[in-house]
């Protein structure tokens, strides 16, 4: 549910333009509103969850979820929408990391733990993956409100299932609540987004985007001088001194500005560049949907066979240059010289999220897993962000400056392509664990949940989550 809400809004974007009044400006805050705050309350969540209660916080997440979807679809204008928007996000944020803590408590058993999980990145990915058709023919159906509603039903069973079935779990030595980290974090972002979505109506100049830039960076500078000095960050810098963790959050920052920023303007070229109708635009989004579906399953077995560098870098390279395809389609491309162009993309893609998040995993202790997993999302997130307004900026600077929409549309997907295959370029050199310095005591890490290795096994092996490691005792 909460990945559908990130693609799903794609579909109807045409159909809110038109009923809303309103300009690319006004549909990036209605996509951008919700990421951000998804983005930078996730790892707040998680540690709320800990703390009060992962059942509690879970079911008041989807209860605020719920209630914001409802609030959505009674929007009258966009002000109010981006506001529902903001409150969804809130939501989302709390729910989601809650959901795998649950799960995670619910499975003491490794290999039980192993296929959860799987089994929960897989309907995740399943939501991200279907959005754009759902919400094509939703919207064709009963219009841009309907893609919001259909949140209702799921969440009422979820409140009713939830509250009988789930068991409370917290942690009582959670770490307290990071304040100044997620106050910091969420302005710091916050100004950014805004200085790249209203830079192109307002003027990159102007002294009122030139002061959000200036906000922004100074604000983010804060917020890392407050994590380096904490006793118990948000976000604790000191995993970024591991290569593996570093170099897999920095391209899964990547996958999502070009995955979501990209996504963000599919239906848009169908209904106004090729004068689609919204149920068939949706419909030609089709491509991309199945190609994630049908891999995403098999990107986990295949990173655990081949490696996490070999699968990630594939997947890059497929997706930039299936990006790159898209960005010289036109008006009168056929739809048959279309179609493979978006598969390309979701296979690639697919062949990216699991690995990366997996690789996270692996660069840091065993009980520090579930915290690498929420910053992996959670820079997944912020690059969702950043694609929406930065690609966003490309189109409208093209256009300001006497270039078509189509035009404009082309160099996004040309810029996000490029930016893809450049990082394809980076994990294939840098995917790998760095050596632990001489004669000093590196820190186990797993292989996979539940698998346990020295740094020094690690650094001498293939970067792989195969279960045969899960027996393993730690060497020494």
């Amino acid at each position: 549910m909460v990945l559908l809400d990130n693609t799903i809004v794609g579909a109807a974007l045409p159909d809110m333009q038109h009923r809303l009044h309103t300009q690319l400006t006004g549909l990036q805050w209605i996509v951008d509103a919700y990421v951000l705050l998804v983005a930078m309350l996730l790892l707040s969540g998680g540690v709320f969850a800990d703390r009060f209660g992962r059942k509690r916080v879970y079911l008041t997440g989807v209860a605020v979820f719920t209630v914001a979807s409802v609030l959505c679809s009674l929007a009258p204008s966009v002000g109010w929408l981006v506001a529902g928007r903001v409150l969804q996000g809130v939501g989302a944020a709390a729910l989601s990391p809650a959901s795998l803590a649950l799960l995670v408590a619910a499975c003491p058993v490794p290999q039980e733990r192993i296929k959860a999980i799987g089994l929960w990145a897989g309907f995740s990915g399943l939501g991200l993956a279907v959005g754009p058709v759902a919400g094509g023919v939703l919207t064709d159906v009963f219009g841009w409100p309907a893609i919001f509603l259909v949140n209702l039903p799921i969440g009422v069973a979820l409140l009713l299932v939830g509250l009988r079935s789930l068991e409370e779990t917290r942690n009582p030595s959670a770490p307290a609540i990071d304040v100044p980290g997620t106050v910091l974090s969420v302005l710091g972002v916050g100004a950014l987004t805004y200085g790249l979505i209203e830079g192109g109506a307002r003027g990159w100049t102007a002294p009122v985007i030139l002061g959000s830039f200036t906000t922004g960076v100074i604000l983010l500078a804060a917020f890392l001088a407050v994590e380096a000095r904490r006793s118990s960050p948000m976000l604790p810098l000191r995993l970024f001194r591991q290569r593996l963790f570093t170099v897999s959050n920095t391209a899964m920052v990547v996958v999502g500005f070009a995955l979501m920023g990209s996504s963000f303007f599919f239906s848009q070229f169908f209904v106004y560049v090729q004068g689609s109708s919204i149920l068939r635009a949706g419909l030609q989004t089709l491509p991309m949907s199945l190609g994630m579906v049908i891999v995403s399953p098999y990107a986990g077995r295949l990173a655990a066979r081949y490696g996490f560098r070999i699968v990630v870098t594939a997947g890059l390279t497929l997706a930039g240059l299936g990006l790159l395809a898209l960005g010289t389609v036109h008006a009168d491309t056929g739809y048959g010289n279309v179609w493979w162009r978006l598969g390309v993309v979701g296979v690639g893609f697919a062949l990216t999220l699991s690995p990366l998040t997996g690789a996270a995993i692996q660069a840091v202790s065993p009980q520090e897993g579930g915290l690498a997993s929420g910053i992996s999302s959670t820079t997944r997130q912020i690059g969702a962000v950043l694609g929406v307004a930065v690609l966003g900026a490309v189109v409208r600077t093209r256009e300001s400056g006497g270039a078509s929409f189509e035009t404009g549309l082309n160099s996004a997907f040309l810029a996000a392509g490029a930016v893809t295959l450049a990082t394809a370029v980076f994990t294939g050199l840098w995917l790998t664990t760095s050596e632990p310095a001489e004669g000093s005591e590196a820190p186990r890490r797993s292989t996979a949940p539940g698998a346990v290795t020295t740094s020094n096994e690690a650094s001498e092996q293939p970067l792989t989550a195969t279960p045969s490691l899960a027996g393993r005792r730690p060497a020494g």
